[in-house]
């Protein structure tokens, strides 16, 4: 049976270990009461923390001369160190989010350039009949975002679908946060419209004459 403690205060929710760990039952006991072979020391005050640092172990040795401070270190490094196999993996992840945003750009490209040179009698003939460029410019561009929405569509529901993959990796931020979505769709946009600017400004240059004249 164990012996009966008297509560003294009660503090707020302590988190051990990682950032997002479930919040445990915990009890602070007196050092006298349970003896433990090491300590964490938490110090907050302003000014450098080289300078608390002294401080710090020059109170320790006015308590003790023979305890020693070991592992000092500023709360933003162990927050960074609890963080370090989650932000290696969000790393790895986003490059390959890169690449695929960038064979994504280069393949959008080749689609619309190749769509471009296939419709180039087409494209004269809107000319010849009073097109203008910016009338082929928008013909082009919109063709690239037509199927850019499709993507973008899709993408936002398999990315819900697989939110809870992702969601053990983040902290302070929702996997089904609508802003990240809207902003991942925004980035897509802009990424369609530099790839598809080139063909359709290609377009643009085409002349009736000799696109009517071709085989």
């Amino acid at each position: 049976m164990r012996e009966p403690r008297t509560i003294v205060g009660i503090v707020d929710d302590v988190q051990y270990g990682s950032l997002d760990s479930p919040v445990t039952p915990e009890t602070y006991v007196p050092e006298q009461q349970m003896s433990y072979p090491g300590l964490n020391v938490v110090l907050r005050g302003n000014g450098d923390a080289a300078t608390m640092l002294s401080l710090l172990k020059s109170a320790v040795r006015d308590i003790d001369p023979k305890l020693a401070v070991s592992n000092p270190r500023a709360m933003t490094t162990v927050v960074s160190e609890s963080l370090t196999r989650r932000r290696f993996s969000m790393t790895l992840i986003g490059i390959f989010a890169g690449s695929a945003l960038l064979l994504a750009m280069v393949g959008l490209y080749g689609v619309i350039a190749l769509s471009v040179n296939q419709r180039r009698r087409e494209i004269g003939v809107r000319v010849a009949l009073g097109a203008q460029r910016g009338d082929v410019m928008r013909l082009v561009l919109g063709e690239g975002l037509r199927v850019t929405a499709i993507g973008v569509v899709v993408g936002v529901v398999g990315a819900r679908l697989l939110s809870s993959l992702v969601a053990s990796m983040l902290f302070g931020v929702s996997a089904t946060s609508a802003s990240i979505y809207g902003a991942a769709a925004a980035v897509v946009v802009k990424v369609t419209l530099l790839a598809t600017y080139m063909p359709a400004l290609r377009a643009t240059r085409i002349d009736p004459n000799l696109a009517l004249r071709a085989d």
